[in-house]
């Protein structure tokens, strides 16, 4: 028979104390609720959601994986945006960044990326009611529920996240009542292929394939100056890749440069123009629609891409052009801006509802869907509508939206000042949505610019 006394003491210290050292204690139900908000991503949004728990006194941590805040953003710092000052600072940011004598820069002018790091992001960061709670070079791991995996249910809402991070080799874990996910999906690629899947011999081609917008007049000059250049894509940011390397070619006049689409017209690609609310964003559709009429640019579309490889003369790129199979040959560089999908991993240990088509949050998919809408058709949302089945979970930011393109940050600004008012338990407030977004265009050109796939640089079986 064993003996209860020895098997007390085999296990004293890990779950089965002596009994003259018990020392239970009740906990509340609400125990977590002196736990600050996490918020993952220190990128306009994610910092915003901080200046909002600021504003109403609510306790944060902010996680960001980089070395400094907006070190997405700094990844293409030298593109301008197409939006002005105006719609891209928070007005919570501002007021407590006016506080400590901060002056806001011309509301009609358009920063670079760089710019809206330095003149934005860094000031409000290094408030002094911001920065102290801010972690760089956390990488997040993952979320979940502390001692609680997914399957579990009871009291589950009144347990607090866990956090699991990785920093300089180093593991650790963060607990919060609350989790705001603003990571967005800057960094998480979509393939050049089609079909969206990822295939190897694509992969292997990272030394000749960029995904983003390389710095092609500045640091990347050399890389592309004289080549033979495809960007794949049709959205802003191959045009801005495009325009950069019409601009190469009038110095390195060898540059070839071949823009490939799946878009069944070109004139898709040029949005509203003169017509569009956004001026820049238009002035960037008619320039590239003069370009393309001055033939300095060579369209392929529509064009959808099967397979990229390494082949004897460069990179080939095999695609179906209006049901006939076709080969671009003697490719020597390959600049894919096909957008971004959301990284979901680090939710995988709590309950989310996304929607399978966009891998947005699956309440906006039906108000973002960009075969409907575009940045400026959105309807205004807020934590209602970005409300998770994990209680206190929000995905804000382009992460919200998944893969589609029709975000702006002035929507994602919304978001957390409605997510923030709830969490602080101003229902009211939070459910008073209101945007003010400008509308996108719709291109209105009917030119019949005719691309022929059998053209000197493709060969069609």
């Amino acid at each position: 028979m064993t003996n209860s006394k020895n098997l007390v003491v085999n296990v004293q210290g890990c779950c089965a104390p002596q009994e003259k050292n018990l020392n239970f204690k009740t906990i509340s139900n609400n125990s977590k609720d002196h736990l600050p908000v996490a918020i993952i991503g220190a990128g306009p949004v994610g910092l915003a959601a901080a200046a909002h728990l600021v504003s109403r006194g609510q306790t944060f941590i902010l996680l960001e994986g980089g070395s400094q805040v907006g070190a997405n953003i700094l990844t293409w710092g030298h593109i301008r945006l197409f939006s002005p000052w105006r719609y891209n600072v928070d007005k919570v940011a501002k007021s407590l960044l006016e506080q400590n004598n901060w002056t806001h820069p011309e509301l009609e002018k358009m920063p670079t990326g760089k710019e809206l790091v330095e003149q934005y992001l860094e000031p409000l960061s290094n408030l002094s009611e911001i920065q102290p709670y801010i972690r760089l070079n956390t990488k997040v791991l993952s979320i979940g529920k502390k001692n609680m995996d997914k399957m579990k249910s009871m009291n589950r809402e009144n347990i607090p996240f866990i956090i699991h991070t990785e920093s300089n080799g180093t593991y650790k874990t963060f607990e919060a009542r609350a989790v705001i996910d603003a990571t967005g999906t800057w960094g998480n690629p979509n393939p050049a292929a089609s079909s969206g899947v990822w295939l190897n011999e694509e992969k292997s081609l990272h030394e000749q394939v960029f995904y983003g917008i390389p710095n092609i007049l500045g640091k990347e000059k050399e890389r592309y100056a004289n080549k033979r250049v495809a960007v794949v894509g049709g959205g802003h940011s191959a045009i801005n890749t495009l325009l950069d390397l019409v601009k190469l070619k009038e110095t390195y006049n060898k540059t070839e440069i071949i823009w490939i689409m799946r878009r069944q017209r070109v004139e898709d690609a040029y949005g509203g123009e003169e017509k569009d609310a956004l001026a820049a964003r238009g002035e960037l559709g008619s320039r590239i629609h003069s370009l393309v009429d001055e033939q300095k640019i060579n369209v392929v579309t529509p064009f959808r891409i099967q397979e990229v490889r390494k082949a004897q003369e460069g990179i080939m790129i095999k695609g179906n052009k209006n049901n006939e199979e076709c080969l671009l040959n003697g490719i020597e560089e390959v600049i894919v801006n096909t957008g971004s999908r959301p990284d979901l991993t680090i939710l995988s240990e709590v309950r989310i509802a996304i929607d399978s088509a966009t891998e947005s949050v699956e309440t906006l998919a039906p108000l973002i869907d960009p075969n409907i809408h575009s940045c400026g058709t959105v309807r205004p949302h807020g934590e209602k509508e970005l409300r998770q089945p994990e209680t206190n979970l929000y995905i804000v930011g382009a992460k919200s939206y998944g893969r589609a393109p029709t975000f702006l940050m002035a929507t994602g600004y919304e978001q957390v000042r409605s997510v923030v008012a709830y969490l602080s338990g101003d229902v009211e407030s939070a459910e008073k949505v209101e945007l003010d977004l400008p509308e996108t265009g719709v291109c209105s050109v009917n030119l019949n610019t005719k691309t022929s796939c059998c053209e000197d640089l493709t060969s069609c079986n």
